[in-house]
């Protein structure tokens, strides 16, 4: 649980960033002091560590299903087969 307003305000800072951490998203990097200050932030905070585990949990899961579950291959071809033609011809 959050116990002081300065903890709440470094939560919701950490918060806001978690995702662009763990991703690595090149269109919205950290910089070097932002992962730094969030990594420190990380060590200390149980509450927001936790959320990092649930978020690489539910990336783990994901994967995993879309390993196990991949689209027909058959289904995909007349996919991009329907979409060459609707490049090239355009619209029926």
């Amino acid at each position: 649980m959050i116990t002081s307003p300065r903890r709440m305000l470094t939560c919701h800072w950490a918060a806001r960033r978690l995702q662009r951490y763990l991703d690595s998203d090149p269109s919205a990097l950290l910089d070097a002091a932002e992962v730094h200050r969030l990594a420190e932030h990380l060590a200390a905070c149980a509450h927001c560590s936790g959320r990092v585990e649930q978020y690489r949990a539910l990336g783990q899961a994901l994967h995993e299903r879309s390993v196990r579950h991949r689209p027909d291959p058959e289904l995909v071809a007349r996919m991009y087969e329907q979409a060459e033609r609707l490049i090239t011809q355009g619209p029926a």
